[in-house]
């Protein structure tokens, strides 16, 4: 295994697509504190969302908006760059799932970011954000 670079972490900023529709949503930035990952929305993509707040929401988050809202939480990194966590959250629904976030093993700018909720999941493909 050679030299790892940042290209190919989970770190970093990346693209939601709707896997439904296909429209463009978010800018999503993953980091790393404290040694676990977490995740913030940076920048809303599509349009009319641009200062969406979460209604649907309870507590804390209730009427804030989604635009730096905090959508992982204390993911840990378990094997192979594969990191798992309790707290995934999706402002649109309003919910928490369990979650689990992988590399593309065929294109490293690819990430997939999968939701468990009982016995059902849904996996995304999010984009690498190149910046210039």
């Amino acid at each position: 295994m050679g030299q790892i670079t940042f290209s190919q972490t989970v770190f970093g900023k990346w693209k939601t697509i709707d896997d439904r529709d296909g429209v463009e949503k978010a800018i999503i930035e993953i980091y790393k504190d404290d040694g676990l990952l977490h995740a913030k929305v940076v920048k809303i993509l599509q349009e009319g969302k641009k200062d969406a707040v979460c209604t649907k929401c309870e507590g804390e988050r209730k009427n804030k908006p989604i635009l730096g809202m905090k959508i992982m939480e204390d993911f840990e990194e378990k094997k192979d760059g594969v990191y798992k966590g309790d707290k995934l959250f999706d402002p649109e629904q309003a919910m928490t799932f369990r979650g689990r976030v992988w590399l593309d093993e065929d294109n490293a700018n690819r990430l997939k970011v999968r939701g468990y909720l009982a016995f059902l999941y849904r996996t995304q493909t999010w984009h690498r954000v190149i910046e210039h």
